[in-house]
């Protein structure tokens, strides 16, 4: 089984994006380039705010679906706590042991 990570990356203009993949460096080296997820072009300097072993496929979309719908506050909340808070959020969504 391939694992899987939640990340949230910020933008220079402090927005948040969150996203699933096998390999969230490389997919912030992606979203880096403009090759990534729309929303983030044109944004400026990114950097990986937090991110965090989730386990299959469907549980880390389970938990960027939850992440996703929290409050701005709340999303800030997590990232500020790091890899740590973000996986605790991400927990009750794993499939694997965080």
């Amino acid at each position: 089984m391939q694992l899987w990570w939640l990340y949230v990356v910020r933008s220079a203009d402090g927005s948040l994006y969150t996203g699933i993949s096998t390999d969230p460096a490389a997919r912030l080296d992606k979203h880096r380039a403009g090759k990534g997820a729309r929303s983030l072009r044109g944004k400026g300097p990114m950097d990986l705010a937090a991110f965090c072993e989730v386990g299959d496929r469907a549980a880390a979309s389970r938990a960027e679906y939850a992440f996703k719908q929290l409050s701005k506050p709340a999303k800030e909340r997590t990232v500020a706590g790091g890899n740590r808070a973000l996986s605790a959020f991400a927990h009750d969504y794993s499939s694997s042991p965080v």
